[in-house]
């Protein structure tokens, strides 16, 4: 039978970030150094197929610190985790490594200077997400308020509205968390923000180029975990942008054909955690169903990269 002739624009940038591949090296080599197992402090990064391979290879995924014994490494996620981690891991005389990444670490170190400079802090962020928790878990608790929605603002109650400032989670949505720092800045005109945005180049990065597919397609897949923020973004941001029928799947197996019927064009995109084997999936899932044609639509050209801490570049 002749397939049904289909146009997939591929988003570039799209999947790992410098961030995320840092964190992925770190637990590999600490398993190279050490052997197996070391154990992680929640998942590395938000994906399954990332969190299994590592796995395989020795890693131990945990939750707590309680979790871990004393005399084997630990490695604290991406994510970043609240101060009291490290110092509780130093109490037990344990070896740990962080993989915050450095640009939520940036976040951390701007909340510390806001609060030595007498500021009250206010945090866009999602409850209960890792990366909430850790940043706000860098201050003295009350000192961190926590706003989800352009509605919450109206529902905070500062120590000082002349002495705040704001913060975010590096991987909003940049046009709902515009609104939230306008209705801030509304109510509290003195409010502080970052010398530079803190949503990071990744995340922008990548709603940039849905943004850019959106207007040309029927349907978006975005290959990304359900616990991913920035995966779950890439999807409002797409429906948002005109595109109707936009879906988080983490594997080929989870493409609802039956939803694509009639279809003439696909955009396919990947969150920071999700690595570029998953997108070759899909992408071979499509071709064995359609005639497809492939066009890449690039926004952005990425270069980072970071360093893996020093304790893992020197033998063992």
């Amino acid at each position: 039978m002749t397939k049904p002739p289909l146009t997939l624009y591929l988003a570039a940038p799209r999947g790992f970030c410098a961030g995320v591949d840092r964190a992925i090296k770190i637990v590999e080599m600490a398993l190279t150094k050490w052997g197996a197992p070391v154990y992680v402090r929640h998942e590395i990064v938000h994906n399954k197929y990332v969190v299994d391979s590592l796995r395989a290879q020795g890693a131990v995924f945990v939750e707590e610190l309680d979790e871990c014994p004393d005399d084997r490494p630990v490695i604290f996620s991406a994510h970043g985790v609240p101060k009291s981690v490290p110092s509780a891991a130093q109490a037990r005389n344990m070896t740990y490594v962080d993989a915050t990444c450095p640009l939520v670490s940036k976040v951390h170190i701007e909340a510390e200077r806001h609060h030595e400079a007498g500021l009250q802090m206010v945090m866009i962020g999602h409850a209960g997400h890792p990366e909430t928790v850790g940043t706000m878990g860098q201050l003295p608790e009350g000192e961190v308020l926590l706003v989800e929605t352009v509605e919450d603002v109206a529902g905070i109650t500062p120590r000082d509205p002349a002495k705040l400032a704001f913060i975010t989670q590096t991987t909003l949505s940049v046009d709902d968390t515009a609104g939230i720092v306008a209705a801030l800045q509304a109510r509290f005109p003195a409010i502080v923000g970052p010398h530079k945005e803190d949503i990071c180049y990744a995340t922008t990065n990548r709603q940039a180029a849905v943004k850019q597919i959106a207007p040309k397609i029927d349907a978006l897949l975005v290959i990304g975990a359900p616990n991913s923020s920035n995966s779950k973004r890439l999807v409002e941001v797409g429906r948002a942008a005109g595109c109707a029928y936009a879906q988080l799947i983490q594997r080929a197996v989870d493409i609802d054909w039956r939803a694509l019927q009639g279809i003439r064009a696909v955009g396919l995109t990947a969150g920071a955690s999700a690595p570029e084997t998953l997108v070759n999936e899909v992408l071979d899932a499509f071709a064995a169903r359609y005639d497809l044609t492939t066009e890449i639509v690039e926004t952005a050209v990425e270069s980072v990269e970071f360093k893996v801490p020093r304790v893992l570049r020197v033998p063992a």
